[in-house]
């Protein structure tokens, strides 16, 4: 189920504020359209178990409280080794399947990185002062750097909300070179906590700018702000991915966070994938969801498909 070959990494371009300075979003009318993508397919019986079991594949399983511990990242690494039960999966005919990562605090790196040895699991680690990245550039970056040593394949980074707010598009630029150019060769998902930047005018920009200092994915919220992913901030996040696809040929991954909790979720986010974007962005490669209850409900329509009755909520525990 792993994508062999995850195709050209985005290197980013010069700041081209010409990009995105003029954008203006209509907000009823991308309201009006996210709200049409539930009926515009309809997926049932083996068709949505399929797109169900592909979203497993892109979800970043999660665990991001103060109370997180060694074990508990251990018990998550082993959901996402084995996110579906192995009879379930044997009856539908599939086989490794594994969540696309597992995403922990810097502090739970090492204990993660164990884990998931000879898995093909990478450990993603939020950095730069998550959630509100309100810290010393410096001291950002020596986290990232942290994350790295200690093992870390992937950083998901949070920008400074204040450059979107201000219009300071060259600083928000700066800051976002200087952080991938600490992640190295590690992935950079850069978190714009949308539900902060107050219009979907700011979230396109915010994007295009993210794209342009070399980010490999750009991701909606922490999942700590009051409104986190939403399909219309989702689609003006797409649109911005299909613009600087266009302008430049390099394609950014995206990763909804927050929110979604429900199978519904999963296969509204997929089908606004493709609407927008095409099948590509179906691969955990380019599309990531940030979810640490999502899990459990794709796992009751699974159990449901295959045995015809829901599993018991206690036989679904994420970790």
């Amino acid at each position: 189920m792993k994508d062999e070959a995850p195709g050209r990494r985005n290197p980013g371009t010069a700041l081209h504020r010409e990009w995105f300075e003029t954008i203006r979003v209509n907000t009823p009318a991308s309201e009006r359209r996210a709200a049409s993508l539930p009926q515009r397919r309809s997926l049932k019986k083996e068709w949505q178990a399929a797109w169900l079991l592909n979203a497993v594949r892109c979800i970043d399983l999660t665990t991001l409280s103060g109370d997180d511990t060694s074990d508990r990242v251990a018990r998550l690494c082993a959901k996402a080794r084995q996110p579906i039960d192995a009879g379930q999966l044997s009856a539908l005919g599939i086989e490794g399947l594994t969540t696309g990562a597992v995403c922990v605090y810097p502090t739970m790196v090492s204990a993660a990185k164990r884990a998931l040895d000879g898995s093909g699991v990478p450990v993603a680690s939020v950095a730069t002062g998550f959630p509100a990245g309100l810290m010393p550039l410096e001291l950002r970056l020596a986290e990232i750097r942290y994350a790295l040593d200690q093992g870390a394949d992937e950083i998901d980074i949070v920008i400074s909300r204040a450059h979107v707010l201000q219009g300071d598009w060259s600083a928000l630029y700066d800051e976002l070179c200087a952080m991938r150019e600490a992640c190295g060769g590690a992935l950079m998902k850069s978190i714009l906590a949308t539900g902060e930047l107050k219009t979907l005018e700011n979230v396109a920009k915010a994007s295009h700018v993210a794209m342009q200092a070399g980010s490999d994915f750009i991701k909606t919220s922490t999942g700590k702000e009051p409104v986190n992913a939403t399909l219309p901030v989702s689609l003006t996040m797409l649109r911005a991915i299909r613009d600087y696809r266009d302008q430049t040929g390099f394609a950014v991954g995206f990763k909804p966070a927050g929110g979604l909790r429900t199978a519904k979720d999963a296969l509204n986010w997929q089908v606004l994938m493709v609407e927008e974007l095409g099948r590509d962005w179906l691969r955990p490669n380019l599309f990531r969801i940030g979810a640490s209850s999502l899990l459990g409900d794709i796992e009751r329509q699974i159990s449901h498909h295959v045995t015809g009755r829901y599993a018991a909520s206690h036989r679904l525990a994420a970790g």
